[in-house]
């Protein structure tokens, strides 16, 4: 009897170890309405966050804030030119290590979507293409080109077998429902005619015969062949339709904001227009949303294209550059995310019946079953306010909005009103000093006269591929005594034009002048006066790129640095072309030689200490100094006001390219409603594009850090300063007897439960407690954050109220009710709840002073 006992019990084990082995692995198809996993069809929400753009210390945070802000799933590109630097050889280490990233979404319980590409675009150096590519005899990119499809399928098939032996696609048990061959290749597509169709037909065909058991995606691609799913990028995709109607509609880019470049402004899109366009896109039918960025990072070292693409690539996003929830983004989306999926079983499982409401406005109803039925009311006036009747009852729409109601009467979010927090970031000083400033002058005077040497100009990155961002272009020119200059005193002119990004001009060792490309035009003209004396001149020439194209027809042919002409003007007899005399080159600079920037190369050069100030506007130099990591765990970075424009490191690891270039635009009031493009909301004109630099926490020693500089232009070092940013203002609000999404509920047959009392709930950053309430006021208040006022109606308890509930807690909830007011201040009214709270770690003051700014 035990005998027989215990063999049942095994064969139940068994049984259970191998059922368990098969639910791990995962059907993932589609049809028309949905991606389905396992039989169910899905509504999801997914964002971008890219691995190299952050450490992987951040990684598995900022993909569990994204789970808690609503997401299914992580979707990010495959940077081939970060893992394959020279052909055949890889590199899948540190910030790069992408079965890491894959894992940690796995960890943390999210889908992935990986789009291999592998070209990528994403503002990344030369769009994601190795160097060496550019290379290969006969090459052509992104055509029906047998050298580029080799070297295509080659690195895709390398990824794919990299995911597969580790197991990562869901068919295997892996996190990853769908993959992504080539990228928005639709406009290029079309510059190439037949050669662009026969190369789209192999791409799909290729990717779709290394049998990942899970679909492939082609974005921007109205012919995507079957099986491969086509779908849309932009900031609205509500217009979109796939190509075939057995598949589903998805949006794989919804534009959270813009990236930066320097010497533009600063693009916010608001969340209110960012909700919309997504509720607007579901209630059409579309079933699968990316949020391109939901992080969107750092371009750390060299890897921001454009060029002048930012070290920054914050892109507005939902969680900020430095990790930090960005409210009320984040907040609102969270809301919205809820509210859908409240909506899924209606949404998946029936079409919508689409009905006018007025001129401007539309219900779209989802009706899936008795008692299951979703709605979403849409009013698409930018300017009015509407009011309408749907299934007898009267809903107000703000303008340019859309309401969500799960059972077709309650709504539970509508995107035009922000019921969530805003958050105030400030970058404060830290505890930590950089001292003792040394110096290292680049050496001009001993640049290498028997360097490569030519006859006429060469191309940049023909002759650097891509080491640096710095080519030296030398020639010399011979001055007759006899020249009337030399008496007169008036200085003949060079000029020098060049095809990008910048270049800096010295005569016989000495700095005579720069000149600079800008986002609109790469391509610019160097004219200025020269000192020359009699006999040989030598002139140097030191071309700078700003990180290489990344998008554009055959950008891989686009040219770089001084291709001429070179002229002089003001001699005896006229013009003198220097273009076609003998040139000789220089590639990098000496200190990057030397690797002044790790701290073995540092410590091999005499540095000189000495006044900063006196070095204050020297060209070309080095600098370097030492700190300890600042105390607590807020996240730093470097703020480089003072200086011109380079190059920063920290012991030995590349922050980035910084550059004070001041932002032209047209800043003016931001309204959320009417179409959003990035001209609509612009910050910042006037100002540095990008002041501040991520110092990851990750790269930091407790002591003694190096810090390196490379200043091209000139700049005060000494006015350099670590800095953190911190969430230092929080404020929120929420109406009487107008119901949060949290507190609404459908129960299982269809039936809604909605609890009529709000609630304001503030919350300070991890680690921080609220300080003080600088505002509070149950009534009729105006205003928004740092600028509420009273109005004709307040609670005289409202400040008392906040305090009890909040004060040194590090999240609070302050209900609306008579509870805890005492009384009505003013019935019959529509009131209000607003506050405003200070946060601050412990030990730490918002206090602020002339060196913080308020972001």
């Amino acid at each position: 009897m035990e005998t027989r006992s215990v063999s049942k019990l095994l064969v139940l084990l068994f049984t259970a170890l191998f059922l368990g082995s098969e639910l791990i692995q995962c059907s993932v198809t589609y049809d028309k309405k949905a991606i389905i996993i396992n039989g169910q069809r899905r509504i999801l929400i997914s964002g971008s966050i890219h691995y190299p753009r952050s450490t992987p210390d951040m990684w598995e945070d900022l993909i569990q804030k994204a789970k808690n802000g609503g997401l299914d799933v992580i979707d990010t590109y495959v940077f081939w030119n970060a893992h394959e630097p020279s052909p055949g050889h890889y590199n899948f280490e540190g910030r790069y290590d992408l079965v890491r990233f894959i894992k940690t979404v796995q960890k943390v319980g999210l889908y992935a979507h990986l789009r291999i590409g592998p070209y990528v675009c994403a503002e990344w150096n030369f769009g994601g293409f190795p160097v060496w590519l550019k290379y290969v005899p006969g090459i052509s990119f992104r055509t029906d080109n047998g050298p580029f499809k080799v070297a295509m399928q080659g690195f895709t098939q390398k990824i794919v077998q990299m995911m597969k032996n580790e197991r990562l696609f869901a068919s295997q048990g892996g996190p990853i429902i769908l993959s992504q061959i080539e990228n928005e290749y639709g406009p290029e597509g079309k510059g190439f005619g037949a050669a662009g169709h026969a190369y789209v037909n192999w791409a799909a065909k290729m990717a779709v015969g290394l049998n990942t058991g899970v679909p492939w995606v082609m974005c921007k691609e109205d012919d995507a062949p079957d099986p491969v799913i086509n779908s849309c990028n932009g900031f609205y995709c509500d217009a979109f339709s796939p190509n075939k109607p057995y598949k589903p509609t998805m949006w794989t880019e919804a534009w959270s904001g813009w990236f930066t470049e320097f010497g533009g402004p600063l693009y916010q899109r608001p969340v209110q227009d960012l909700a919309f366009s997504v509720a607007r896109f579901i209630q059409k039918g579309g079933s699968y949303i990316n949020y391109y960025m939901y992080h969107g990072g750092t371009n750390f070292g060299r890897t921001a294209g454009g060029p002048f693409v930012t070290t920054s690539y914050d892109y507005d996003a939902p969680i900020d550059e430095y990790g930090l929830i960005r409210q009320p983004k984040y907040g609102h989306l969270k809301e919205l995310h809820r509210a859908i999926k409240l909506c899924e079983h209606s949404l998946v499982s029936s079409d919508p019946v689409v009905t006018s409401l007025g001129t401007y406005q539309q219900a779209h109803v989802f009706s899936s079953g008795p008692g299951r039925c979703a709605a979403f009311l849409a009013n698409y006036q930018a300017k009015s306010a509407a009011r309408v009747t749907f299934n007898n009852m009267h809903y107000n729409l703000p303008p340019w909005s859309i309401s969500i109601l799960p059972d077709c009467r309650n709504v539970v979010f509508n995107t035009a009103r922000v019921g969530v927090q805003t958050s105030q970031m400030q970058m404060l000083p830290t505890d930590s000093q950089l001292s003792s400033w040394e110096t290292y002058a680049e050496d001009i005077s001993s640049l290498d006269d028997r360097s490569t040497m030519t006859v006429g100009l060469l191309e940049q990155i023909n002759v650097t591929r891509d080491t640096t961002d710095y080519l030296w272009y030398m020639t010399s020119v011979y001055i007759h005594p006899s020249e009337s200059f030399l008496r007169r005193g008036q200085k003949p002119t060079l000029s020098v034009q060049s095809t990008g990004h910048g270049v800096h001009i010295f005569i016989n060792g000495q700095y005579s002048g720069s000149a600079f490309g800008t986002r609109e035009q790469r391509q610019f003209t160097f004219t200025g006066p020269v000192n020359l004396h009699a006999g040989a001149n030598k002139i140097a020439l030191l071309s700078i790129a700003v990180g290489l194209p990344n998008v554009g027809f055959r950008y891989e042919t686009w040219k770089t640095g001084i291709q001429g002409p070179v002229v002089l003007n003001g001699l005896d007899k006229g013009m003198k072309d220097l273009s076609w005399q003998k040139w000789s080159y220089q590639v990098g600079l000496k200190g990057e030689a030397m690797n002044l920037v790790s701290p073995n190369g540092a410590s091999s050069v005499d540095w000189i200490r000495a006044s900063v100030a006196t070095q204050s506007q020297r060209p070309l130099t080095w600098y370097k100094a030492y700190f300890n990591a600042p105390r607590r765990d807020e996240p730093l970075a470097l703020d480089m006001r003072s200086m011109g424009k380079g190059q920063v490191w920290v012991n030995g690891k590349s922050i980035g390219r910084y550059w004070m270039a001041y932002a032209k635009g047209i800043c003016n009031t931001c309204s959320y409603s009417g179409t959003f493009r990035p001209g609509k909301c612009q910050f910042g004109c006037g100002q540095p594009t990008q002041r501040w630099y991520h110092v990851p926490r990750s790269w930091l020693m407790p002591t003694r850090n190096l810090l390196v500089v490379f200043e091209e232009l000139g700049g005060d070092v000494s006015k350099i300063s670590l800095v953190r940013r911190s969430v230092t203002r929080v404020c929120a609000e929420a109406y009487e007897n107008r119901p949060t999404i949290a507190n609404f509920s459908v129960e299982g047959h269809g039936e809604s439960n909605i609890l009529q009392q709000s609630k304001v709930h503030l919350q300070c950053a991890a680690g921080q407690s609220i300080l003080t309430i600088k505002f509070a006021s149950f009534g009729t208040p105006s205003g928004t954050c740092g600028s509420f006022q009273k109005g004709t109606c307040h609670a005289p308890n409202s400040l008392e109220v906040a305090e009890k509930n909040c004060i040194g807690r590090e999240s609070c909830l302050v209900t609306i009710s008579n509870t805890n007011f005492g009384m009505d201040p003013c019935p019959n009214m529509l009131k209000r709840l607003s506050v405003e709270a200070t946060c601050s770690s412990a030990g730490t003051t918002t206090q602020t002073n002339s060196r913080n700014e308020t972001l």
